[in-house]
């Protein structure tokens, strides 16, 4: 697409993604690769909540994102009935924004152990500790739920068989960017069985 040039140009829409991240973590002061996640339940409700985004993998056609979770909570469970999802991130920064809709799969092996192992002592304490999602009496009892973990399991706790990551293979990205006067520029990739077809869509 011959106007497709500047922040846009590019045959893969996973290095465009990440050179717009990498601009993003220079410019925005929290959390760069948070992402509004939607989900939906067995009744079709859709669902939305902020995640972070920890992982861009592979590229062109086999290209996906990698979150995680504790796989009993809301969320986890709202994919094990519905394995599609939805994400947004949007830079304030930047004036960007990407969308992603695509199928999702559990990432539950040693990806998801070297992740855990990465995490800080007291967040991977805190993973075993949480029933996420459910009722809390308070957060003292968190805190000391926390603290007996930690005596179960030291100072290398394991990774919960109940916690791990979830994979999400896109089947449309859009690439968004602010535009004067609202005239904004958006370009649509849709996966087709051996390439990417590319879109420019009205503001």
């Amino acid at each position: 697409m011959a106007d497709r040039e500047g922040i846009f140009a590019g045959d893969d829409p996973f290095a465009i993604i990440r050179s717009w991240l990498a601009e993003a973590e220079a410019s925005e002061p929290n959390d760069p690769n948070a992402i509004a996640l939607a989900t939906a339940d067995a009744d079709g409700l859709p669902d939305v909540r902020m995640v972070l985004l920890k992982d861009i993998d592979g590229e062109g056609l086999d290209g996906s994102f990698v979150f995680y979770t504790n796989y009993e909570s809301a969320k986890g469970q709202q994919l094990a009935v519905n394995s599609k999802a939805a994400f947004v991130m949007h830079w304030k920064s930047l004036r960007r924004q990407i969308r992603v809709r695509g199928t999702v799969t559990r990432e539950d092996g040693p990806q998801a152990d070297a992740y855990y192992a990465s995490r800080a002592l007291q967040s991977r304490l805190g993973a075993w500790a949480s029933a996420q999602s459910r009722p809390l009496d308070s957060r003292a009892s968190l805190m000391a739920a926390t603290a007996k973990q930690g005596l179960v399991h030291g100072t290398n706790p394991p990774r919960p068989p109940f916690w791990g990551g979830f994979r999400i293979a896109p089947s449309q990205i859009e690439f968004w960017a602010d535009g004067a006067f609202r005239l904004h520029d958006r370009f649509c990739w849709r996966k087709q069985k051996t390439a990417w077809t590319i879109t420019r869509l009205s503001p």
